[in-house]
């Protein structure tokens, strides 16, 4: 399998089958993200998806990217991270990030629990 094979599998598998954005000015980012992105660095034996979500989400939840901490919430769950799991990090990100980052983070996260009629067990 090649790599932009590998990447839609790994996409395809995190995200649900979410598309790419078709316009014209985010053409080549999605043929990126395919093929070197996910392709290539998420695809990379060292670590699994489970760890590089967790890696993931705490620098968007640290740097602010709420858009993307969204879809990254997504890819977590379905790499395998509970929502205690997910909660924890956010407290443990707060720490290290500021407390706004991790409020926002911690905000899209029970949103999306909510959404999705998950629950925390703790």
């Amino acid at each position: 399998m090649d790599r932009t094979e590998k990447g839609k599998e790994i996409i395809e598998t995190m995200f649900e089958g979410m598309k790419d954005d078709d316009r014209p000015a985010f053409r080549d980012m999605g043929e990126l993200t395919h093929d070197y992105l996910f392709g290539e660095i998420w695809a990379r034996p060292s670590l699994g998806l489970r760890e590089r979500s967790i890696i993931t989400v705490s620098i968007l939840v640290a740097t602010g990217k709420e858009r993307q901490v969204r879809t990254h919430l997504i890819g977590a769950l379905n790499n395998g991270l509970s929502p205690d799991e997910l909660k924890e990090l956010m407290i443990h990100a707060t720490h290290y990030s500021g407390w706004p980052s991790g409020m926002n983070g911690l905000r899209i996260l029970q949103d999306l629990v909510d959404e999705r009629g998950l629950s925390f067990d703790t």
